[in-house]
């Protein structure tokens, strides 16, 4: 059966971490085909300063490229309401009958995937890539992995080093006048400053 990764998240922006956890993703995965999404309303956590939707997918097209194998959809976006996974995976599940889902998920994530909306169908739908945010916590990415596969999920855990770095930090360091470049994608870097992204006046 083919394999479909998915890889969705805010982005804002996206930087070397992301890339980080997709291409530890792909090494373990395989897949035959990328999707990544980026969401409009995260159900999780507030996103005050988010640029728009559009700007977010110019970010992520210039980190990860083009190509045969990767694909960028704006089911998210264009979904009215929270940016819920279930229905996410339960759309991508309909639009590619015969592939087999992988959705990656972060360290943080997996460790509150309990918490999720509906997340016991989540786990029916999908196999759980977890690619670590930050060193030192094997042992509760081994113990989120227990339970959830105790409740019938399928877990894999990425043997990669994290790069410690968050969409908020960097943020805060345009905010502040700092230079986040050795964070960011060379050409995601032109694209904040030349639109001018993330600036203080932009934020408040």
């Amino acid at each position: 059966m083919k394999r479909l990764l998915i890889y969705g998240g805010t982005f804002d922006p996206v930087h070397k971490g992301h890339e980080n956890a997709l291409n530890a993703a792909k090494s373990l995965v395989r897949p035959d085909l990328t999707v990544i999404i980026p969401n409009k309303l995260p159900p999780h956590k507030d996103s005050p300063g988010l640029v728009s939707g559009e700007q977010r997918m110019d970010m992520l097209r210039l980190a990860f490229g083009e190509g045969s194998g990767i694909e960028y959809s704006d089911y998210e976006l264009t979904h009215e309401g929270k940016s819920y996974s279930l229905y996410t995976l339960q759309h991508f599940k309909k639009e590619y009958k015969g592939y087999e889902l992988y959705f990656i998920v972060g360290s943080d994530s997996l460790c509150s995937f309990s918490k999720w909306y509906e997340y016991e169908k989540l786990l029916k739908l999908c196999t759980l890539v977890c690619v670590s945010r930050q060193i030192g916590d094997t042992a509760e990415l081994e113990a989120a992995k227990d339970f959830l596969e105790k409740k019938g999920g399928r877990v894999i855990i990425a043997n990669a080093e994290p790069i410690e770095i968050s969409s908020s930090n960097i943020r805060e360091m345009i905010k502040n006048g700092d230079d986040p470049s050795c964070y960011l994608n060379e050409n995601v870097v032109k694209y904040i400053y030349d639109n001018s992204l993330y600036r203080k006046e932009v934020l408040n």
